[in-house]
This record gives C-alpha cells, sequence and structure tokens, in this order.
C-alpha cells in the first residue's frame, strides 16, 4: 500500500523578499520521511487572502495532508486562519479554549492579553487545535490542512504534536555513495540500475570541491533489502566509489 502524501505551503512576504529564510521545509520533509508520509510538493506564497486560500484549496485537494507554516501571529498581516476558514467556507471567531490556553500562558508570564495577542485563539469553525509547548498560541487542523506557526521552534513542536496523531506508513531509507565522476559519465549505467530496481528512487546530485568534482549518489525506498541489494549493484559498477 503506497505511503499517504502531503505537501507544504510556506506563506509570508518575508520569505519571498529573501529578508527571512525558510527552515522549515527541511524540517518537515525530514520528520515526513521518518514517519512514512512522502512529501509531493512545496509552495510558497505571500500574505494575500486569495493567494493562500487558491494554494490551500489545490494542495489539499491532490494531497492527503496539507502543512502550512506562517502567518498566524497577532499582526495585521497575520491572515493564514482567515484565509484557510474562507478555503473550507466556515466561519472563524475566538474560541474558548484557545482563549484559556493564551489566558494562562500570559497570566504566568505577567502580560496583557490583548485585542492583538487574543487573535491567535481565533479559530475556524469544527478545527482542532494543535498544542504549542513554546508560547501557547496554538495551530489548528481543518480537515487535511495542518496550519501552523512559522518560528521554527515553534513549528518543529507542532509537527511532533500533528505527526503523534496522523497515520504513516513506510518510513523511506537511504543510501549514499559518492562517485568521482562527472554525471555525464554516470548517466547511462545509472539510468539501467533504476530500471533495474523500479520500486527505488536514484538521485545523482553533482559537487566539486578542492578542484575535483563528482556526484553523490542516493539511493531511497521503503525495502531494506532492495536498498541494499541497489548500493552493492552501485559498488561494483563504480569500485573507486566511497559510501
Amino acid at each position: 500500500m503506497p505511503n499517504p502524501t502531503a505537501a507544504m505551503l510556506v506563506i509570508g512576504d518575508e520569505i519571498l523578499s529573501g529578508r527571512t529564510r525558510d527552515a522549515n521545509m527541511a524540517h518537515l520533509a525530514a520528520r515526513l520521511t521518518a514517519h512514512g508520509i512522502d512529501l509531493r510538493e512545496a509552495r510558497v506564497v505571500a500574505d494575500d487572502h486569495g493567494a493562500i486560500m487558491a494554494a490551500v484549496n489545490a494542495l489539499r485537494a491532490g494531497h492527503d495532508h496539507l502543512f502550512t507554516s506562517g502567518g498566524i501571529g497577532p499582526t495585521h498581516d497575520d491572515i493564514t486562519a482567515d484565509a484557510v476558514a474562507a478555503a473550507f467556507g466556515v466561519g472563524i471567531d475566538v474560541r474558548a479554549d484557545a482563549r484559556a490556553l493564551l489566558e494562562a500562558h500570559y497570566a504566568r508570564t505577567g502580560l496583557e492579553l490583548n485585542a492583538a495577542r487574543l487573535r491567535m485563539a481565533r479559530i475556524p469553525e469544527g478545527a482542532e487545535l494543535i498544542d504549542n509547548p513554546i508560547s501557547a498560541a496554538p495551530g489548528f487542523t481543518l480537515g487535511n490542512v495542518h496550519v501552523m506557526a512559522g518560528v521554527p521552534s515553534i513549528f518543529e513542536a507542532m509537527v511532533a504534536s500533528v505527526l503523534d496523531r496522523v497515520a504513516g506508513g513506510a518510513p523511506v531509507l537511504s543510501q549514499t555513495l559518492r562517485v568521482e565522476r562527472g554525471e555525464g559519465e554516470i548517466a547511462t549505467p545509472l539510468g539501467r540500475l533504476a530500471a533495474e530496481f523500479p520500486a527505488l528512487s536514484f538521485g545523482s546530485y553533482p559537487y566539486f570541491q578542492d578542484g575535483a568534482h563528482g556526484a553523490q549518489i542516493v539511493v531511497r525506498g521503503a525495502d531494506r533489502a532492495a536498498v541494499d541489494a541497489a548500493m552493492q549493484r552501485l559498488a561494483e559498477l563504480f569500485p573507486e566509489a566511497a559510501g
């Protein structure tokens, strides 16, 4: 049975402007791979209500899960929750359980739960809260869409919370062989090998280092025996290679 599939939607003008470097995609990809969910697509959109709506509807229709990051904070440009609610055609308002989490957090810290901070308790109708052990303001799951913060430490905590309740498949295994030959030289034998192992994925990633060039060949798949067998064939094809 094939693994569930996923997409990621990164939201924020700061990503597209280059002001902030996204770190969440790499983290999510690694966690999903280990959990047996195949990340198939990723998009980045601006803080634009229509663009977020369109991307959410397209990605949630094409994959078993959609993970979003960014745009659920207290400022005027944090519009992800509203756009997701609109994409599902449901209402959104401050919810009692989300408000209680924020009230407890700000009581502990001695800060005021003002109107701006209370925006983070606005949750679409029918959504399930995602725990945030870092700063209390929750994310939420609506249908197959998991809406999470953009701050990496909070995003990572929310991903862990979601994966605790989401079924995965077979974890994807990978092994790497470093070949000191150009891709033009290894392309034909590598293509033949990929045809021998159709259930596996073969990737070639060139490098240039200290005046030398070559490629890292990565073999990925859910069947450990097949991955091991493919790596053995690679070693036979390229006996000078190093793992």
